[in-house]
């Protein structure tokens, strides 16, 4: 069997002037990262950031009672924070302690009013050990500056102990708690994973480290320049660790994928500048298709509105600066070291025993010997993984989900043992109009199945609107609390509307839900096209797109098992309303990454032979090694989102990862090659026009 590789008679196209530049040029291409890197750095340093959460939900019954609020009772606008107090003695016997708190955080910045606990208000538990101290604030949490957050949870936790115990909890406590806890060192666990699988690829240091150098260029300048543009738009308060870990992941993978095309054509006799314009032109060009496709996907996301727009364009940015990180930053590290990498990567080589992708060779052939059972096995198992998926409740983890030494959770607790599970996610429900309106509502509330409680209407300063409480008997994030908040806006008078933070959670998940096929199909098919115009095949673009919901659907299933049935390490409880369409949005795209790569290859070798078969056995050859390894480290890097404490990047983690392992070794050592070996020559038909644009 001949393996004798041939280079491909590369044209000089952009990317491959963009690579004559480089090398040309590299000091100047290296001193203009340096600068900018630089100077971004240290003007995020001086401004900082201000990352916010929007919010808003245009057309739903939550929005409505947020702008009622805003427009006829502006006190009550802003978010609350509650503070329990506790004595095993009973809380009449601590009342100076109470006066002296409530006096206290009356007196703090951004606090409007603070109500202290009351016999026959709902304040205070049965037993008289408990007591809820309401803190308005004036602004919505993510408003308020985060040192005077601080300064609320400092000044009541000061009044712990002698008697009485405190604890604290809403939004406002539980962003500064995440904010506080936030790394766990993911970043740095990420990176020497990272490194250790380079070295073992490469067999040296140097070499090991230019795929990480060059991410970690590309990232800190986006870290700094989302920072900066913080300020002119919305951007989340989960962007930050997000954007490092997966810019990580892609930064490393695309220079990655560009060296090691740029070894493979020194260890074939080609120069140095040779091989940086033929790794350029071929693996460059996958990287810019797969970028392409990740920022497509992510664009996606603006379809859903809020918060997720804001990353959309952080991550977006990140992998923007990481393609152009590969595609100059690397060339022109690869001229200045170019000389003692390629005698290491010599030397390296003829130390190996086997020759180069012998064992994928012989693992392709065993596939397209037996194409059907390899791939019903590889289909089967990904469709036993994502099927529980169809189970999937979308939502937001309250506070009985929080780490348990954290005062959120201790107020939760509190709150659940004093006065119920619903207490801690109160439905505001506001009615419009006249005082026996809102009464009937109350009466009604009163009777209703799945409230345990409810609180009279208070009219407001104006008395155009009447504001009652309604307490839920199970949790806020319960299924059983989704289903009341629908049972009232269904059976409620019509004057009446029901919101507040927990009725806003549902609204967002019932949001995301109805947009969800929009926004697949949009992804699903610009990816697809974009993948059609880069081989001029439909059925290698068709192929892509299925599998990749597959792999989606399987790593989305475990995410299911895990945190919303509670199995192994994760408390039961809904998946986070941002997670699957931002996993979806990410893993399409780095999917096409590997897609574009290993396909390239292959197209690369059919163009060349005519022989579909042998273009799949040396496509896997040529790529299987450099796939596996960026996968690992693709794994590895976001497998550190389960280091964070906060819910949802643990959830981010499992599902990015997971999506890549199945990616790399069902999908493109298993499912693929099967495909490509039934597909034959067919695999490369496309419609004139579109052979036309690929060549």
């Amino acid at each position: 069997m001949s393996t004798t590789t041939r280079t491909p008679d590369t044209r000089t196209g952009i990317l491959g002037r963009l690579a004559g530049w480089s090398q040309t040029h590299h000091w100047i291409a290296i001193g203009l990262w340096v600068v900018t890197l630089v100077g971004i750095t240290a003007g995020s340093t001086v401004i900082g950031n201000d990352y916010r959460n929007d919010t808003s939900l245009p057309g739903t019954e939550s929005q409505q009672v947020l702008d009622a609020f805003e427009e006829h009772a502006p006190a009550q606008s802003g978010d609350t924070v509650t503070v329990v107090v506790q004595s095993n003695g009973g809380i009449d016997g601590v009342q100076p302690q109470i006066e002296g708190l409530v006096a206290e955080l009356g007196a703090l910045d951004h606090v409007s009013a603070v109500t202290p606990p009351s016999a026959g208000t709902g304040t205070v538990s049965e037993d008289g050990t408990i007591g809820l101290i309401t803190v308005a604030l004036d602004d919505l949490a993510q408003e308020i500056p985060t040192p005077d957050r601080e300064a609320l949870i400092d000044t009541a936790l000061d009044h712990d102990g002698d008697g009485i115990r405190v604890e604290l909890t809403g939004d406002a406590i539980r962003e500064v708690q995440e904010s506080e806890a936030a790394g766990g060192g993911a970043e740095g666990v990420g990176m020497i994973a990272a490194l250790v699988v380079l070295i073992f690829m490469f067999g040296s240091l140097l070499a090991a480290s230019l795929p990480i150098i060059t991410a970690v260029f590309a990232v800190g300048t986006a870290f700094g320049l989302v920072m900066l543009v913080s300020h002119v738009t919305d951007i989340p308060d989960f962007t930050g660790p997000f954007m490092v870990l997966v810019g990580l992941g892609v930064g490393i993978d695309y220079a990655l994928l560009v060296f090691s095309r740029y070894r493979s054509e020194l260890l074939n006799g080609a120069s140095r500048e040779r091989a940086t314009l033929v790794a350029l032109e071929t693996a460059g060009r996958s990287v810019l298709f797969a970028g392409a496709t990740v920022i497509i996907a992510l664009f996606g996301l603006y379809l859903l509105g809020g918060a997720l727009q804001g990353a959309a364009l952080a991550v977006s940015v990140t992998v923007l600066l990481t393609m152009l990180a590969s595609l100059t930053l690397l060339p022109s590290l690869l001229t200045i070291l170019g000389k003692p990498i390629e005698r290491r990567v010599r030397k390296h080589a003829a130390k190996a025993r086997r020759e180069p992708g012998a064992r994928w060779r012989r693992w392709a052939d065993l596939v397209m010997r037996y194409p059907v059972p390899s791939l019903l096995v590889g289909l089967i198992a990904l469709g036993a993984l994502a099927f529980p998926t169809l189970d999937m409740r979308l939502g937001f983890a309250d506070s009985g989900n929080d780490d348990p030494s954290t005062t959120s959770r201790q107020a939760y607790d509190l709150i659940a043992e004093g006065f119920g599970p619903g207490a801690s996610g109160p439905l505001f429900v506001v009615t419009e109009g006249d005082e026996a309106t809102a009464q009937a509502t109350y009466e009604q509330l009163q009777t209703t199945a799945g409230v345990a409680s409810a609180t009279p209407p208070q009219a407001s300063p104006d008395g155009a609107i009447y504001t009652g409480l309604a307490f839920p008997e199970s949790s806020p994030q319960d299924e059983a609390t989704t289903d009341l908040v629908h049972d009232l806006r269904d059976s409620l008078p019509e004057e009446s509307i029901v919101g507040g933070s927990t009725a806003a959670a549902v609204d967002y998940a019932v949001q995301t839900q109805d947009q969800l096929p929009l926004f697949i199909g949009v992804v699903v098919g610009l990816s697809a096209l974009l993948l059609m115009l880069v081989f001029g095949s439909v059925l290698i673009a068709l192929k892509a797109a299925v599998l990749n919901l597959l792999s989606i659907g399987a790593a989305l299933g475990a995410v299911t098992l895990v945190f919303q049935d509670g199995r192994w390490f994760a408390e039961p409880g809904p998946i986070e309303a941002f997670v699957p369409v931002i996993i979806f949005a990410i893993v399409f795209g780095l999917s096409m990454d590997y897609e574009v790569f290993l396909v390239s290859r292959m197209h690369e070798e059919w163009q060349l032979t005519g022989d579909s078969i042998g273009a799949v056995r040396e496509g896997m050859a040529k790529t299987g090694g450099v796939i596996t390894a960026a996968a690992t480290i693709m794994v590895v890097v976001f497998g550190g989102f389960l280091l964070f404490p906060d819910r949802m990047l643990q959830q981010f983690g499992l599902g990015l990862a997971l999506a890549v392992l199945l990616d790399a070794l069902v999908i493109r050592c298993l499912i693929v090659p099967a495909a490509m070996r039934l597909f034959g020559n067919r695999a490369w038909w496309g419609p004139r026009p579109l052979v036309r644009i690929e060549h």
